[in-house]
């Protein structure tokens, strides 16, 4: 009798174990889960009140209304939003994403909806005035080497730890000279501190740095151009058709050019 009580009391448990897992992070009807990194401004941050403001929170919260859907932002590590967005726990992935091989093998991307441009972050009192001067060159201009002591931060798995790390052939900095950081505040920091000769980051989180940071500059050479889109699941075809159809419909109500203007006002 023991036996079978103690039997029927672990049946009972696992039951409830795996009914308690399955309702724990549950989606609800009708809801767009958007996973992203908000420490990333002026595309996603958190806002003096504690609520996610920026460029992708208020495109993502127009598409949701074309869908008549309600918007559900997960904030999480920037290397996680992909691979969430893969195995479908998210919806769709916004955080100043752009569309690289290695990504799309396991995702697919929307029509881009914003143009990024990779800045280079120096102190002000820097000897490195462009990116020719990162490295030492051949006869003919070519790159052959960095130059000793450069040291690049960046922010892990963006598309800047990406490009930086690669060869020199390929306009890299070789993996031995990149310094990863958790996000773009942390790289900044390490400038600021000496750890690192410069920071590569998109170019308006850059003008956000700097304005709080006394004593940096941006170089008036950029590092690299690209454009944003968003991380949809390959097994979810109908989300992306219905994601490219309002961002398409946005762009033509002039939408998504109000709402960058709105945090990136024209020089």
């Amino acid at each position: 009798m023991k036996k079978i009580l103690s039997i029927a009391l672990a049946v009972l448990m696992l039951t409830t174990a795996v009914l308690t897992f399955a309702s724990c992070g549950e989606k609800k009807d009708n809801e767009l889960v958007m996973a992203t990194n908000a420490n990333f401004p002026p595309y996603e941050f958190v806002d003096d009140g504690g609520a996610y403001a920026g460029i992708d929170v208020e495109i993502a919260t127009a598409i949701a209304e074309k869908l008549g859907m309600t918007l559900k932002i997960e904030n999480v590590e920037f290397g996680s939003i992909v691979g969430g967005v893969e195995s479908g726990k998210y919806d769709m992935g916004m955080a100043g994403m752009t569309v690289t091989d290695d990504r799309l093998k396991h995702v697919n991307f929307s029509t881009s909806y914003a143009t990024g441009i990779q800045a280079i972050i120096v102190t002000e009192n820097s000897p490195y005035t462009s990116l020719d001067d990162f490295y030492n060159m051949d006869a003919d201009g070519n790159y052959v080497s960095v130059k000793d002591g450069v040291k690049i931060g960046v922010q892990q798995d963006t598309t800047g730890d990406i490009y930086c790390s690669d060869t020199v052939e390929n306009f890299g900095f070789g993996s031995e000279n990149v310094t990863s950081y958790k996000n773009g505040a942390d790289a900044v920091q390490a400038l600021v501190t000496g750890k690192v000769t410069a920071v590569i980051i998109d170019n308006e989180p850059a003008k956000s740095f700097v304005k709080v940071n006394t004593g940096l500059k941006i170089l008036d050479t950029s590092y690299t151009e690209e454009q944003y889109a968003i991380a949809i699941s390959k097994e979810n075809t109908e989300l992306l058709e219905k994601i490219n159809k309002a961002l398409a419909d946005l762009t033509a109500e002039g939408k998504i050019d109000e709402i960058i203007k709105k945090y990136i006002p024209a020089d």
